[in-house]
């Protein structure tokens, strides 16, 4: 049986039993496609332009929502022009902030998508990063909780507040945490702190190589997750994703094969399937499949909030 017709035969039994509360941003997202990168002081001239409601959370819960996945949104919304598309946007989908309102607009950021669909980023930081402990502690957290954490809310104002808040958490919940570039740039003491939490990583390619963790791949991830005592997740795009939770449950897990537009949302997508499986207390093998897939299914379009609902989803399978 091939690993596509092993998911879809499973997608019945994808059924929310674990709440799910995303800790990120909703922001406005540019995409401009590009022929190359600028370097400094040239001029070039981008092939088109795109508008979109965006960010780590607003991506997450979005794509949770298609799966048939409510969550607890906490990120952050204020009450500036940029804000007023951001609320035009979430309800016109159902969704959500489960947070008052702050003062201040919500940020943006620009997208440079490049003719093999690698993008970079420019960002422009709003009030989705004002997090404070009064903020944090109207958030609802029940047991059993999923927790997911983007680490471009780990801004110096924030850092300590967010990581105090989820120390304090007694309930049994587990911690996502998808650290993205600003790995490197995070003291290294918050970052222990996190992973001292009981985590899952999750990181791409690039990201990895920032902490060490380059080929070959199967050693330098067991050293790493060893030495923080938690799970790992290291996304490989056409070479699947390969995990480590200790020397007895770790490996590859295979791809899906796509014909890749551009990779805008790709991380937040297959952290959205990770999460809806582990909600549907799935193993950690196939919640990473089923990222995979959804992966898969958003990098064959433009913008990071295309995900899939379940009908899609299978649909995208039966095709492979």
């Amino acid at each position: 049986m091939t690993a596509a017709r092993s998911l879809l035969d499973k997608l019945p039994t994808l059924v929310p039993k674990r709440h799910i509360c995303v800790l990120g941003a909703a922001v406005i997202d540019q995409i401009m496609t590009v022929p190359t990168l600028p370097v400094r002081g040239s001029d070039i001239e981008a092939s088109s332009l795109l508008t979109m409601i965006g960010g780590c959370g607003l991506n997450i819960t979005s794509a949770l929502h298609r799966l048939g996945f409510y969550s607890t949104n906490a990120f952050l919304i204020g009450n500036g022009m940029g804000t007023n598309q951001i609320c035009r946007y979430l309800h016109t989908r159902g969704i959500e902030s489960h947070l008052p309102q702050i003062d201040g607009d919500n940020g943006w950021c620009l997208a440079l998508v490049e003719p093999d669909g690698e993008r970079s980023f420019v960002t422009a930081t709003g009030v989705e990063n004002n997090w404070t402990p009064e903020i944090l502690r109207q958030i609802d957290i029940q047991a059993d909780s999923l927790i997911y954490l983007s680490g471009y809310q780990l801004v110096p104002s924030a850092d300590e507040a967010i990581v105090s808040w989820l120390e304090s958490l007694h309930q049994n919940v587990e911690i996502v945490i998808d650290f993205g570039p600003r790995i490197g740039q995070l003291p290294a003491k918050i970052v222990d702190r996190l992973l001292a939490l009981n985590s899952i990583v999750t990181l791409n390619r690039d990201e990895a190589q920032i902490i060490g963790i380059d080929d070959p791949l199967e050693k330098s991830t067991a050293t790493w997750s060893e030495r923080h005592d938690c799970t790992l997740i290291v996304r490989r795009d056409k070479e699947g994703a390969y995990y480590y939770r200790s020397n007895i449950d770790a490996g590859w897990v295979e791809p899906y094969a796509a014909n890749v537009i551009d990779t805008i949302g790709a991380g937040d997508s297959h952290a959205a399937g990770l999460l809806a499986g582990l909600s549907s207390n799935w193993s950690l093998v196939d919640s990473i499949r089923l990222g995979n897939a959804v992966a898969s299914y958003v990098v064959e379009r433009t913008g990071g909030d295309c995900a899939p609902d379940l009908s899609e989803l299978s649909q995208h399978l039966a095709l492979r």
